[in-house]
């Protein structure tokens, strides 16, 4: 009999009905695994997501307040999955229950809340996790094999960028992502986290940073009512103020040595969710772009006259691939990566493993992001400071 790790779920937007899909799905793709998972509870403030969790997701129970969830004696790991500025007291109040705590990025809406997460679970002495979900897919798993093992030789630049249209529509609703009270910044904490973290799994850290931002599209339509960030309105309809920014990019250099540069939209028209990197090294290259989640690009230099990128396909041979499909070329997609994540922090916590990434790479993420945003203001660059040591 396996043990069983209780679950509480967070908020039941696009994420929270992701991660409860995942605790479903994990018995039947990973068999093996040293633990059971169970839906306990699910808090959502909407009474038809708690309806929802109950009747369609299989939780226990359903309850408006977040805090009854965190403090269950039945709950063993809480998953945050709710805007981004409510992150903090949550993690807080899980940590200080005892809980092990998966939350997704970026862990607050401002550096400064993922550091006083980092605290929070230091002192409770308890597991994280964090929602950089794309490093977990299996042919980004393998360019890191690869880089590892020296296949591209010396890593000389590293050019990593998130172009999403979310929000490309200027009639896109006015959801709580444009707030900065509650979602803090915008494309630096919502797509560019997920590339810097990327960067940080594939390459190493971050050392020094300038870059710049704009705000594209500045006033949207009020939604009415609990309105997704991919929902549109109308030229009738009141409009609001954007709060943060659509737009990031960032020069940067690498503790190793190589230069870097990075991009980050959610206003641009054409690429519709291209988180990609191409990596160079002094024996070879790579690039990879989600889109295209099943399709890693190789180049390594020979003597053959027949250069040019070998297009590499997904398939059960690379790590996790084959628990959702076999044999080669046969795809899998985004929520995949969710329960691979979701395994992988489960199995941690059933043999007592450490997981990656958790809080303290969280805040490494974070510290690149505090530089970028204060060569904003100084228009200059900036040295990356380690913010874990403020954390202690």
């Amino acid at each position: 009999m396996k043990p069983r790790i209780g679950i509480a779920v967070l908020g039941l937007g696009w994420m929270g009905q992701a991660h409860s899909r995942s605790a479903r799905r994990i018995p039947s793709h990973f068999p093996e695994r040293s633990f059971d998972p169970h839906l306990v509870v699910c808090a959502d403030p909407v009474a038809d997501r708690r309806r929802q969790a109950t009747s369609d997701f299989g939780f226990e129970r359903a309850v408006e307040d977040w805090r009854e969830a965190v403090t269950a004696p039945d709950v063993d790991a809480v998953w945050i999955t709710a805007p981004n500025m409510l992150h903090l007291p949550m993690i807080e109040a899980a940590t200080a229950a005892g809980k092990a705590v998966f939350s997704e990025k970026p862990i607050g809406g401002k550096p400064e809340h993922a550091v006083a997460a980092l605290g929070h679970a230091q002192a409770a002495g308890v597991a994280t996790g964090v929602g950089y979900c794309y490093i977990w897919s299996p042919l980004v798993l393998h360019a890191r094999e690869l880089i590892a093992n020296g296949a591209l030789g010396e890593i000389t630049h590293y050019r990593g960028r998130f172009l999403s249209m979310y929000g490309s529509d200027p009639m896109g609703l006015l959801t709580w992502r444009f707030f900065l009270d509650q979602a803090g910044y915008g494309v630096t904490s919502d797509i560019l986290s997920h590339s810097v973290a990327m960067a940080q799994f594939l390459v190493g850290p971050i050392t020094e940073v300038v870059g710049m931002k704009n705000t594209t599209i500045p006033r949207r339509p009020l939604p009415t009512g609990a309105a997704s960030h991919y929902g549109v309105g109308s030229p009738q309809d009141p409009t609001g103020e954007v709060e943060n920014e659509d737009f990031a990019s960032m020069l940067c250099r690498f503790e190793a040595g190589a230069t870097g540069t990075f991009e980050a939209s959610r206003t641009v028209v054409g690429p519709e969710s291209q988180n990609a990197f191409e990596i160079y090294g002094t024996k070879g290259s790579l690039i990879w772009n989600h889109e295209r989640i099943n399709e890693l690009q190789y180049y390594a230099v020979t003597d053959s006259p027949n250069s040019g990128y070998t297009t590499v396909f997904g398939g059960e041979r690379f790590p996790f691939h084959g628990a959702f499909v076999p044999g080669k070329a046969n795809s899998i997609g985004f929520e995949d990566l969710i329960t691979i994540q979701d395994f992988a922090f489960l199995e941690a916590l059933a043999t007592g493993a450490t997981f990656n990434p958790g809080f303290a790479e969280a805040v490494d993420v974070v510290s690149v992001q505090q530089a970028l945003i204060d060569s904003w203001e100084s228009r200059g660059w900036q040295t990356v400071q380690d913010l874990k040591e403020t954390s202690r």
